[in-house]
């Protein structure tokens, strides 16, 4: 198996750990524990795991001259991008949230092209373009060919806005962490980056971090936060800088657009929902899209 496939593969996964949050991260805010406050736990929570881990598997150092792109990381990657969504999510629907986040993508190659030089192919347009109508039809058609079980259902305009920002800001971080992957180990990334963010998260969760009962809390409801501590958080951020070893932000963006319909898939998988032809054919729109996107242009041969 080729380095690319596993980088594919990595991104799957963090696909179905993005779409299963939105359902468990909904379901304990803020009766059991308020956004900030979750993000301080999530936040400390995965840096431990991470300098955990990083202990057994490296020894790998930064170079002081380094710190100004880690931190900047930090704050966009950890700090802004965390805060804010888990804050817009409380307040607005998962419905406009994953909507809006369809348009990280398309920040993502902005970025790239700004900061990184990346060039803007035509089959990263129609990658991308593909992406979003496919997501976009879970939502839109249903409603305009009047299927009375799915309702559009009203967010906040306040809480759109700060899922629009978390998706501006994770755009930026994935550029930005893109050139520090050429330099360190994936493990060694990420734990520095966590490392600054839990410095600029503190001041915002501490309070609601203390204000949690812990001794009361539903066993199913713990469960639910360590899965987004462990899994969203923790094995999610490894397994995207892991891949962008390999591919480009752009393609880690673009897997944004799976959530939906693995999204979908689940809920079929639990007798939620039924197949439905515009299921199938927003997969079929998504999955051509992510390919797209992931095409490299081949170098040229070199004559004699």
């Amino acid at each position: 198996m080729n380095n690319v496939t596993k980088a594919h593969i990595a991104l799957f996964i963090v696909g179905v750990f993005y779409a299963i949050n939105y359902i468990v991260a909904k379901g304990i805010m803020p009766d059991y524990i308020g956004p900030s406050g979750f993000i301080f736990y999530r936040v400390f929570g995965a840096t431990f795991l991470f300098w955990v881990v990083h202990r057994f598997i490296s020894k790998e150092k930064i170079r002081r001259e380094d710190y100004p792109r880690f931190i900047q990381a930090a704050l966009f990657g950890v700090a802004m991008n965390q805060l804010f969504f888990f804050n817009g999510l409380n307040i607005t629907s998962p419905l406009n949230a994953s909507v809006i986040m369809t348009s990280n993508p398309i920040l993502v190659l902005l970025a790239a092209a700004v900061i990184l030089k990346e060039r803007i192919t035509p089959f990263k347009v129609a990658g991308i373009s593909l992406g979003m109508v496919g997501s976009l039809s879970l939502i839109v058609l249903p409603v305009l060919l009047g299927y009375s079980e799915i309702e559009w259902r009203a967010g906040d305009p306040i809480g759109d806005g700060m899922i629009l920002i978390n998706a501006l800001s994770y755009g930026i971080y994935l550029v930005t962490v893109k050139p520090l992957m050429a330099k360190y180990e994936a493990m060694t990334v990420i734990k520095w980056v966590f490392t600054f963010g839990c410095v600029m998260v503190f001041p915002f969760g501490y309070s609601q971090a203390l204000e949690v009962d812990w001794a009361n809390m539903p066993t199913d409801i713990f469960l639910g936060v360590m899965f987004v501590i462990v899994g969203v958080t923790f094995l999610v951020y490894f397994l995207n800088v892991y891949a962008m070893k390999t591919v480009s932000p752009s393609v880690v963006s673009a897997y944004i657009y799976l959530q939906p319909v693995l999204a979908g898939t689940m809920s079929i998988a639990f007798g939620m929902e039924e197949i439905h032809w515009i299921k199938i054919m927003a997969a079929v729109l998504i999955f051509t899209g992510v390919y797209l996107v992931s095409i490299r242009k081949p170098a040229p041969k070199l004559t004699e």
